[in-house]
């Protein structure tokens, strides 16, 4: 379980791969016929920490301006290495060639198309299409062998083109399958000087097509470094936590040599996430002590939810559960419920929850004062729920070892033991018991391996008794404490495995700590609490500005609960990214915009003043329209 080795790729004066760092690199959002804009900008996100600068090249024109950028950056002082963004259009990947030192081309868009339409190849008639492409891209590859410029072949899961949609579906396969044919391309002109992505708005779809992309590179003895991203991660926490899963369970897995985590803000906001996700590798150990043999009967490349049986609302086919950590508290107050989602209304005398109230409380030694609402379950240490009445009529017993367990009294309907990673012989003492949930912890920085580990031979050894994923994170910033639990828990959620989450941290208020864990489950798709936007990070080819349009949005439907919504600044890989979002708001000319139900488009060329409304009629003719409750 070590980082994956590959070929060193120079660009410009940086050097990518196994052998360096992993490198950050951002992308600008500013017009690139902007020069003075375009290298303000860039010079923030340099100052931040960037190592890559990335602009987009939609025609000619804006390639041709990037030798303004460069220069202007140059004379500044900046020597940071410059990537075309290209889509559409060959004609300016080849200009940029003689300037930047990276080109980005799109196999989905380079030279095929996407029209939604299905397309019946015969095998002859497939491999026409593979000599246009080869045609069509060979000129780039020499002009990037005369001028040493790197390729980066990315392909986006939202823009797989109607060819390779027709014969592969669209699936991790489709998208592997898309940038080998020009992986091929290259290496039959022995051009070497590449590097590989694989982006996709959904984690688990990005997280799979890297694997199955290592996979088949490796069995055509391919080891060119990969760049690191899912795209469209919105804004904020929620963007933040889908950026740390799919990146960081890549990572955790030793893939990944350069990233870019996409974020619908300026982009020197990305820089720092992104250094917390590199940091936390920087000094990792170059291997796990875990026997490999249990993962024998894993799969990396499908989602299969992990069988566990039900006890209470654990397992089966319920929803992971989430657990508040009160253990710190030397009381329990209403107030302390209020932050974990659940409100007391004095002059009712009623509880009311939110789509974030957790499932149970910990409270350690603590006993609640007062009654609990409908719903809400207390967890008490063996010695405080043996201690007090209360506490052992209406809470449950939470054990610190199997021997603690097998010691004292237990609750004939739900128990908690708590199991360190690494304690098989536990694990195996404790499934035959049908009243048990597991509390699993370590006490590594660096978890989720291990606990992949587990998992996996409780599949081995028949355990089937659900497990609550616990981690305390202390001495972490909010930033740190959102990425770090977004690698660690997201990328086992996002694997099939767990049945509960519990996290803690001093540094952090409970409100916060529990909306990250309901984000964490939010962004691998194991239990819906809120409405999800798919946004991209912006860039010079969007048409309205992002962030604003994205706050709006989110301000007016963000109390639609599981409902999906994709805001696009440009067609780029706006219908197809966001096919897997139930309405779409995308940017289709100067001030207009296209709203589209799934990949149907049901409205063109609407006023962005009025789109918004528009919008929400479309959401309200659908039945999907609930009026906003009154604070």
């Amino acid at each position: 379980m070590k980082r994956r080795e590959t070929v060193d790729v120079t660009i410009g004066n940086l050097k990518m791969g196994s052998n360096f760092p992993v490198r950050i690199q951002s992308m600008t959002t500013t017009d690139t016929m902007d020069t003075e804009g375009s290298v303000a900008q860039s010079i923030r996100m340099i100052d931040a920490g960037c190592e890559l600068v990335r602009l987009t090249a939609p025609s000619i024109n804006e390639a041709k301006n990037l030798l303004n950028i460069k220069n202007l950056l140059r004379e500044k002082g900046y020597q940071t290495p410059l990537v075309a963004d290209i889509h559409f259009t060959p004609n300016a990947a080849e200009a940029a060639a003689s300037i930047v030192e990276k080109v980005r081309v799109n196999p989905g868009n380079y030279v095929d198309k996407k029209k939604f339409e299905t397309i019946e190849y015969t095998d002859e008639e497939y491999n026409e299409e593979l000599e246009r492409i080869h045609a069509r891209f060979t000129p780039l590859i020499e002009l990037c062998k005369q001028n040493n410029t790197a390729i980066r072949i990315g392909t986006n899961h939202g823009s797989l083109s109607d060819r390779i949609m027709s014969r592969y579906g669209d699936t991790a396969i489709g998208m592997v399958e898309s940038a080998l044919e020009f992986i091929r391309i290259c290496r039959e002109q022995d051009f070497h000087q590449i590097v590989v992505s694989m982006k996709s708005s959904n984690p688990q779809v990005m997280i799979h097509a890297y694997r199955l992309l290592v996979k088949k590179m490796d069995a055509e003895d391919m080891h060119y470094p990969l760049h690191l991203g899912v795209t469209e991660a919105g804004d904020g926490e929620d963007g933040r936590i889908k950026s740390a899963i799919g990146i960081g369970t890549l990572m955790e897995e030793g893939i990944g040599d350069t990233i870019r985590v996409s974020l619908t803000e300026d982009p020197e906001f990305e820089v720092p996430v992104a250094r917390i996700l590199a940091d936390r590798y920087a000094n990792a150990p170059d291997q796990y002590l875990i026997d490999l043999k249990p993962f024998e009967e894993y799969s990396p490349y499908e989602y299969v939810r992990r069988k566990a049986i039900e006890i209470q609302n654990f397992g089966g086919d319920n929803v992971p559960r989430v657990i508040a950590h009160l253990a710190h508290l030397k009381a329990i107050t209403e107030f302390d419920l209020l932050q974990v989602g659940h409100t007391y209304d004095a002059s009712l005398d009623k509880w009311h929850m939110s789509d974030m109230g957790v499932d149970y409380v910990y409270t350690g030694n603590t006993i609640i004062p007062f009654m609990l609402p409908n719903g809400l379950k207390a967890i008490y240490n063996i010695e405080a729920w043996l201690l007090s009445e209360q506490a052992n009529k209406s809470g449950y017993p939470l054990y610190s070892s199997v021997k603690a367990f097998l010691e004292n009294p237990r609750h004939p309907e739900l128990n908690f033991v708590g199991v360190s990673v690494g304690d098989v012989e536990a694990i195996d003492m404790l499934k035959q018991f049908n009243n048990v949930v597991i509390v699993l912890y370590v006490e590594s920085e660096l978890c989720m391996m291990p606990m992949k580990f587990m998992f996996v031979v409780m599949n081995k050894i028949g355990c089937k008794l659900p497990v609550i994923m616990m981690r305390n994170y202390e001495n972490t910033t909010e930033e740190q404490f959102t990425v770090h639990a977004g690698i660690d828990c997201g990328g086992l959620f996002i694997d099939g495995f767990g049945e509960g989450l519990m996290l803690y941290s001093s540094n952090l208020s409970l409100n916060k700590i529990n909306s990250i864990a309901f984000g964490i489950l939010q962004a691998t798709r194991t239990r819906i609490s809120k409405t999800e936007y798919i946004s991209c990070p912006s860039c010079g080819r969007t048409l309205f500005d992002l962030q604003e349009t994205t706050a709006l949005i989110r301000s007016r439907t963000d109390h639609l609960k599981g409902i999906k919504i994709a805001i696009m600044g440009c067609i780029v890989n706006g219908p197809g990214e966001m096919a897997d979002a139930d309405y779409g708001y995308v940017g289709s000319g100067v001030g207009k915009i296209t709203l589209y139900k799934g990949k149907e488009v049901m409205k063109k060329g609407i006023n962005k003043e009025t789109a918004v409304d528009e919008l929400i009629k479309l959401i309200s003719e659908d039945g999907n329209w609930t009026e906003k409750a009154l604070a």
